[in-house]
């Protein structure tokens, strides 16, 4: 205890000294997009930490238990994910010259799609940041604060106080700089960890590599049984296109690429980031593997639910002091990368997207302290609930909510006009023609928040449906099932709202 404890001071310490540094002079724009001089390199790994929540750190090692590493199909989707956001997304984004990507759907459609669309956003960040910061406080609550006496509530108020600290003068400019801290400590301590676990079995690098090859977990790819969830092209096209919408069309990873210089760089960014997912989740699911080959060797009865393996194995002393000191480290670094931005990105959209004051201080500093708020009053009505399926149900919640947010992007992107231009220096800027109203399908605005809650709706009710009578089980594919139909949707609207215009043309 008294190493973990140290471990964390030490960090915490690091933290605060960084967070110190960057925030100094820190204003509006500093907060929103970090002034835009981010250098590109440090934006692509922080936000490999920030992808990799606590959630990650736990759960996928364990994934090999029933999936073996198949999701290394989703990984390997993940890079044709990201060159999508840099060259179809990013260059729309760095050409509005805006903070909130979101912007665009104003400029497009209009105001009501617009907030439409920040809502979607608001609602599916708030769920997701709030469920993997209460999952990550339960496990730092069995770990450190049970043996201090604290109470979840303590627990993870003062993790979200510990946050807000550091990021409510910089915002954006800081988190670029500390999630760089975080994803070099979560990585070091996966290093760790795997280090504390061959030494505990005895085996070399090589040892392991040899047991990783050899096991019968380390199926990468299926291609036989199409309606397995684990199907190469479901898994595929399902990781390039949750890039796509949980990357390229979500606030809180964009404000970081959009802190780069220039639309190059930012490009460059994202290419880079979407390459060093294969090797560091490669690592994960090894890891998984031989923590697996550890346990049935030494006779370890492991729990039933995949993501208490690993807790178990470093908290119980099978593998040393040690390795449970620099487990929570991990999860501490993990919990703090993917909340910090969460919380930035929730209250750039509240004071950007909803209340349209960008550059009112006293609001920015104010939505800060409710949106932490708020996402506390969550973590505790989930743990007062006390139900996993609660769980469950929030993250399945978020996950549907995402796929309006794909139909309306790609409705606008497709059926709109404009002709992009790339200057010598990397910037961006669109071309519209004079025809521009004749050319571009509008929907109905009263029309477009229907239609994007009606998607998710039917969604869920075909996905209940063809499971019980056509024993076909919706995995991630459901998300672009639902970003269709939120696209057709938007274009049925749209050849009505022409009908009727025309109509009224004529009389």
């Amino acid at each position: 205890m008294a190493l973990t404890l140290a471990l964390i001071a030490a960090y915490l310490g690091i933290l605060a000294v960084v967070a110190h540094l960057t925030a100094r002079r820190a204003d509006n724009d500093t907060f929103y997009s970090a002034r835009r001089r981010s250098p590109w390199w440090a934006v692509a790994f922080g936000m490999l930490g920030a992808s990799l929540s606590g959630v990650t750190f736990v759960s996928v090692p364990g994934m090999v238990q029933a999936s073996d590493m198949t999701y290394m199909q989703m990984c390997l989707g993940f890079i044709p994910g990201y060159a999508m956001v840099a060259f179809l997304l990013l260059p729309v984004y760095y050409s509005l010259g805006t903070t909130s990507i979101y912007s665009y759907l104003d400029r497009r459609f209009g105001i009501t799609a617009y907030r439409t669309g920040a809502s979607f956003f608001l609602l599916s960040k708030l769920l997701g940041a709030a469920v993997r910061l209460y999952l990550v406080c339960l496990i730092l609550q069995r770990i450190v604060f049970d043996a201090l006496g604290c109470p979840f509530w303590l627990t993870a108020l003062i993790i979200l106080l510990l946050i807000w600290l550091y990021t409510h003068r910089g915002g954006i400019g800081t988190i670029v700089w500390t999630d760089c801290l975080q994803t070099l400590v979560l990585l070091v301590a996966l290093v760790l960890i795997i280090a504390a676990l061959l030494r505990a079995e005895g085996w070399g690098i090589g040892d392991a590599v040899r047991q990783v090859r050899d096991s019968s977990m380390s199926r990468v790819f299926e291609f036989s049984d199409w309606s397995s969830r684990q199907h190469f092209w479901k898994q595929f096209l399902s990781g390039a296109f949750i890039v796509v919408v949980m990357t390229g069309l979500d606030q809180d990873m964009m404000q970081k690429n959009l802190t780069c210089r220039t639309l190059r760089e930012s490009q460059k960014n994202m290419i880079v980031n979407g390459l060093l997912y294969v090797p560091v989740n490669l690592l994960f699911l090894s890891l998984g593997v031989l923590m697996y080959i550890f346990a049935q060797r030494q006779g370890i009865d492991l729990p039933a639910s995949s993501d208490e393996v690993m807790p178990m194995l470093c908290a119980g002393g099978y593998l040393g002091q040690a390795a449970l000191a620099f487990f929570t480290l991990g999860i501490a670094a993990a919990a703090l990368s993917s909340a910090d931005s969460a919380l930035t990105a929730l209250t750039t959209s509240v004071c950007v997207d909803l209340f349209r004051s960008p550059n009112d201080e006293r609001l920015r500093r104010r939505m800060h302290i409710v949106v932490s708020l708020i996402v506390l009053l969550v973590i505790l009505a989930i743990k007062a609930l006390n139900n996993t399926s609660v769980i469950d149900a929030v993250y399945t919640i978020a996950s549907y909510t995402y796929g309006p947010l794909l139909g309306l992007f790609a409705f606008g992107l497709l059926t709109e006009k404009r002709r992009l231009i790339s200057s010598r220096n990397g910037e961006a800027t669109l071309a519209t023609p004079r025809s521009e109203a004749t050319l571009n399908l509008q929907p109905s605005p009263r029309a477009i928040p229907f239609i994007c809650l009606s998607a998710p709706v039917i969604c869920y009710l075909l996905s209940a449906y063809s499971a019980t009578h056509l024993n076909y089980h919706f995995g991630y594919e459901l998300l672009l099932l639902n970003g269709f139909l939120t696209a057709f949707g938007l274009w049925l609207s749209s050849l009505c709202h022409e009908t009727k215009q025309a109509h009224h043309g004529q009389r």
